[in-house]
């Protein structure tokens, strides 16, 4: 890796933009300008068909994090803008130190400055900055309204502060405006706080509640890829709890509500765990809470939501056989719910019952295609433990007849060779596959299965045979890297069809693939003594192919 020396380098900013982007960011190296250095930041704009801000976070030895307000940048992508201002500090490095050690020496000048303030000359410092931000104010007025006990200003402003009106661009807040939007969110948060803490909890309670209904209708016409307004929408949610503590709200009135929040679309915002609510409720909101949930299972009783909240409550409850027959009400087709109850039964020390449970799954399951491979793994896991390694290869082998995958195979090999029967369970095994092979039924990834097996067992010999009219190019490529030395000829006829098929597709992944044939082709002709063959074959290919620049720069960077 290239030396780090402002606590990254360029291999680190072609991690984490790709190659593609970073290549891209070398031609903007003149376009940026307005470098301004802070303790952990730098900013600056780089001019392209737009002229772009950006903003690189800094975490000392850290590959830093980027943003910019170009469209791939708004994306959450580390842009060839960013590129080009990395490798801008990379050019600059002996300065940056200096840099951000007179950013320091300013911050530190500004605070002592403002502390030596009077009154009446801060009150005009931030009268001014009012009249500048209009967002600014509003927050400050907030501040005050609560301060003061104006719930009908506070209303007002809080709800200004969570309507996401100002930050959406054709009906939708961007990945751009959602930071500014989060910001807005925990600031009308803050507020309901000090609203509770001034003792207004009662009004900050119903404050609360309809800024989380404003808040959950909004949240779908949020791009919120970093997840900044969930967490301003956690704070609204902390809040109306901290509020409820304080109020002594109703117990059966709050379970109605969060109920309704948990089953409704809002709690994809805010998250609300009822369970948090567990000492404001009582005991009379816990029942309360378990009535209406369910009550809300017997109508929906195939609602995600509703058996969520259910299974919730009574495993906090710590009824071990009421939540095995919860469980047990919806037992899911790949035997994933038997595994859940398994594991909870071996929780409560009840190790025997959970074994029965994971078996019973294993037998319900037994003609499905897909089943949960943690369950599986579970049964063969207990029984190895007890001393069963048959029973482990029985169980595989059924799911191996069955899936008939490459992966149901490796888990049949292992579990015989430890049983110490691998040489029959193959011959078994690989007769099923060549079974599937003739119905043409296709592989797990493309080849039949049957190849991946013998290639995956280093069986080449066996594997060039079956190949014949069956193998994918995956897959014959797989078998020439593996036949290299035993098979040079064999394997140099794949290497040379398939450098044949790569001359028409561009682009780096097509072009480092054609070069790592050629390798495996040079490697061939090594072995049979015919190494002017392939020097022939690699002029005649430059030349062919001598207009794509990239492509003979990866063939110079791989000595061909």
């Amino acid at each position: 890796m290239a030396r780090k020396v402002v606590g990254f380098g360029e291999d680190d900013l072609r991690a984490l933009a790709g190659a593609r982007s970073f290549e891209r960011g070398l031609g903007y190296l003149d376009a940026v300008s307005g470098l301004e250095v802070e303790e952990g930041s730098v900013t600056a704009v780089v001019h392209g068909t737009d002229v772009y801000k950006v903003e690189l976070t800094l975490g000392g030895d850290d590959r830093p994090s980027g943003w910019c307000d170009c469209p791939y940048g708004q994306e959450g992508n580390f842009c060839k803008h960013c590129v080009a201002v990395g490798l801008t500090m990379l050019r600059r490095a002996k300065t940056i130190p200096h840099q951000q050690v007179a950013a320091r020496v300013r911050a530190s000048g500004l605070e002592a400055w403002l502390t030596a303030l009077s009154r009446d000359e801060l009150l005009a410092l931030v009268q001014e900055r009012i009249a500048e931000d209009r967002r600014l104010r509003r927050r400050l007025e907030l501040r005050a309204a609560a301060a003061r006990s104006d719930i009908g200003t506070a209303r007002d402003r809080i709800l200004t502060l969570i309507d996401p009106r100002p930050f959406t661009r054709y009906g939708y807040v961007e990945y751009a405006d959602s930071s500014g939007y989060a910001q807005q969110v925990a600031e009308a948060a803050a507020a309901l706080r000090a609203l509770t803490a001034d003792g207004q909890a009662v009004q900050a309670l119903g404050l609360a509640e309809e800024a989380i209904r404003v808040l959950g209708e909004t949240y779908g016409k949020i791009d919120d890829s970093d997840g900044v307004v969930g967490q301003a929408a956690a704070a609204m949610a902390e809040a109306h709890l901290e509020a409820c503590k304080v109020a002594r709200t109703d117990p059966e009135h709050l379970a109605q509500w969060l109920v309704g929040q948990v089953l409704g679309d809002s709690n994809d915002m805010t998250e609300l765990d009822p369970l948090d609510y567990a000492e404001v409720l009582g005991p009379s909101g816990l029942a309360r809470l378990r009535q209406l949930a369910a009550e809300a299972r017997r109508r929906r009783p195939s609602g995600w939501a509703e058996r969520y909240l259910m299974e919730r409550l009574v495993k906090t409850e710590g009824d071990v056989d009421a939540l095995v027959a919860l469980y047990a009400q919806d037992l899911d087709p790949s035997g994933a719910t038997h595994l859940r109850i398994a594991e909870e039964l071996e929780s409560a020390g009840r190790a025997d019952e959970a074994l029965t449970w994971a078996e019973r799954g294993i037998r319900d399951c037994a003609a499905e295609t897909y089943i949960d491979g943690r369950l599986v793994d579970y049964v063969c896991a207990h029984y190895a433990k007890a001393g069963r390694p048959a029973d482990v290869v029985g169980v595989r082998r059924d799911r191996f007849r069955v899936e008939q995958s490459l992966t149901a195979y490796q888990q049949l090999r292992s579990a015989a060779q430890t049983a110490q029967c691998w040489e029959a369970e193959r011959v078994a095994a690989l007769a099923a596959l060549r079974e599937d092979a003739r119905r043409e039924r296709g592989g797990q990834y493309g080849g039949p299965v049957l190849i991946d097996a013998l290639l995956d067992d280093g069986d080449v010999d066996t594997a060039w045979p079956e190949a014949a009219g069956l193998a994918d190019d995956r897959q014959w490529e797989h078998l020439a890297d593996l036949s290299r030395e035993t098979h040079p000829a064999e394997a140099l006829a794949v290497y040379l069809r398939l450098i044949e098929r790569l001359k028409e597709p561009t682009g780096d992944r097509a072009y480092e693939h054609l070069a790592r044939l050629l390798l495996g082709a040079r490697d061939c002709h090594r072995a049979l003594g015919t190494q002017e063959a392939f020097t022939d074959c690699l002029t005649g290919l430059r030349a062919e192919l001598k207009r794509r620049r990239k492509l003979m720069n990866i063939l110079d960077r791989c000595g061909l």
